[in-house]
């Protein structure tokens, strides 16, 4: 069941994502940790973050919105109390990081690369912050854009990060874009060891009754059984163009849903919302 996602080695494919198992702890007591492939932190960034105002989840039919805004302590205090824990963990490491510019990424790879974590996974994708992105804006709307929907952008982060450590690198790919190949691509070529894809989908949820958002951010990111083929589809695309592990993940709630992603060219998976139906989500699905 071991896979190798560039230097790095998994016992098996089964990661959590990051956002959905907190630092690892909160789940001590539902989970089997030392059973997972890899825990993938949430994203730690330089300085606290306090996240968008409440409202920040919201059920869906099929999936969940979130605009939680990548809440965090900061990377000191990641250092000083979360690592401990995890540490003593059977399993392998991943902390995912995030930044307002390139300097800030390559920063945090700097502080982690001294310290006992297995791999870093760029988040560069995450659509519910306002200051995270890149310079260039769209010519469609004239809103900024993600550093995922940018290829250049991409390629600046990965870069900076890859400068700074020796670790395995995984950059986390966003679907909000026309061209996943594009941003892949770029990704590969700037060093990158692996990609991870896909990030949550910009979605909105209105209240009929008050005819106001149900998210305090008003848009947030889609995740859930709804965004497995969107998913599903751009694994297979990535699959096709470049040459290093794809790591998929977007609505894996069960082992068929898991068999697909590797049927489509994924080296691994990731688990994220199913976490909060079946906490032991990501075992269950190992042991399938």
């Amino acid at each position: 069941m071991s896979v190798d996602i560039g230097r790095l080695k998994l016992k098996n494919p089964v990661m959590v994502a990051s956002g959905t198992f907190g630092y690892g702890e909160e789940f001590k007591d539902l989970v089997r940790l030392k059973e997972i492939g890899a825990i993938i932190t949430k994203s730690v960034m330089v300085a606290p973050c306090e996240g968008n105002p409440p409202p920040r989840i919201y059920e869906t039919t099929a999936g969940m919105l979130n605009a939680i805004g990548l809440q965090n302590e900061g990377i000191d205090d990641f250092i000083e109390h979360r690592m401990p824990f995890l540490r003593k963990i059977d399993t392998s490491v991943i902390v995912s990081i995030a930044g307002k510019s390139p300097s800030e990424y390559g920063e945090l790879a700097r502080r982690l690369d001294k310290t006992a974590v297995d791999a870093i996974e760029i988040n560069i994708s995450c659509p519910n912050v306002k200051h995270y992105v890149a310079k260039k804006k769209s010519a469609q709307t004239s809103a900024p854009r993600l550093f995922a929907q940018d290829a250049k952008a991409t390629a600046s982060v990965v870069r900076a990060v890859r400068k700074n450590t020796r670790k395995a690198l995984i950059t986390k790919l966003s679907p909000n874009v026309t061209d996943i190949t594009e941003i892949a691509l770029a990704a590969q070529r700037a060093g990158t060891d692996a990609l991870s894809l896909i990030n949550t989908v910009i979605g909105m949820g209105v209240d009929i009754d008050t005819k106001r958002p149900q998210l305090g951010n008003i848009t947030g990111g889609l995740s859930g059984p709804a965004i497995k083929p969107i998913a599903l589809r751009m694994v297979w695309q990535a699959y096709k163009s470049v040459k290093i592990p794809i790591i998929g993940m977007g609505g894996i709630m069960d082992t068929r849903d898991a068999l697909e992603f590797f049927i489509c060219g994924a080296t691994a998976i990731q688990i994220g919302t199913a976490n909060f139906v079946t906490p032991d989500a990501s075992t269950r699905i190992l042991e399938g």
